[in-house]
């Protein structure tokens, strides 16, 4: 049986990696972003990922896979600026705090997926990727409808949680694709 623990580590340090790379090279110029544009942008990257799984192709040169990618990292985003919105005038964050930011809220989400997947018994495994986009697509609808709320919720789970799921099931398809490709 797979180790999920070690295979998420794997693929959320991917994310990680490329993430650390571009704010070397960007800095944290994406914390100008509200969390609805951030929410918005997560919506494109997953709309993108539905229609390439619906045509069978695609025509601009960037994969599935990096696209989980960054669901994984538009995520982290949204959960530090929920934390810590920008605030202008303000000196942003230094890249060593920003890191132990994304790695504190990676091993938050981590401890999340471990404690489901007891639960249910890591279903995950049987479910289609395709599936997972979907899922992902809900949960960003309830996002928005959340943020057209002002942010408050009557009974149901807040931005944070909604997040996080979103990229614990990007991981999870980032885990299936490398399976896949490790069969094949």
């Amino acid at each position: 049986m797979a180790n999920t623990a070690e295979e998420y580590d794997l693929e959320t340090g991917k994310a990680r990696d490329i993430f650390f790379k571009k704010s070397k090279d960007y800095g944290t110029a994406w914390r100008i972003l509200r969390p609805s544009s951030l929410t918005d942008q997560l919506f494109i990257k997953a709309s993108r990922i539905r229609s390439i799984e619906e045509k069978g192709s695609q025509r601009v040169n960037e994969s599935i896979e990096f696209e989980f990618i960054a669901l994984i990292n538009y995520s982290v985003m949204a959960l530090i600026q929920l934390e810590s919105p920008f605030r202008f005038g303000e000196e942003d964050i230094a890249l060593d705090a920003l890191m132990e930011l994304y790695d504190k809220h990676i091993a938050d989400t981590k401890a999340l997926m471990m404690n489901k997947n007891h639960d249910y018994g890591e279903a995950w495994r049987d479910m289609r990727i395709s599936s997972m986009t979907d899922l992902i697509l809900m949960k960003l609808l309830r996002i928005k409808q959340i943020e057209d709320n002002d942010g408050k919720t009557l009974i149901s789970e807040g931005l944070d949680a909604n997040y996080q799921d979103i990229l614990n099931y990007s991981a999870f398809a980032l885990i299936k694709i490398s399976n896949e490709k490790t069969v094949e």
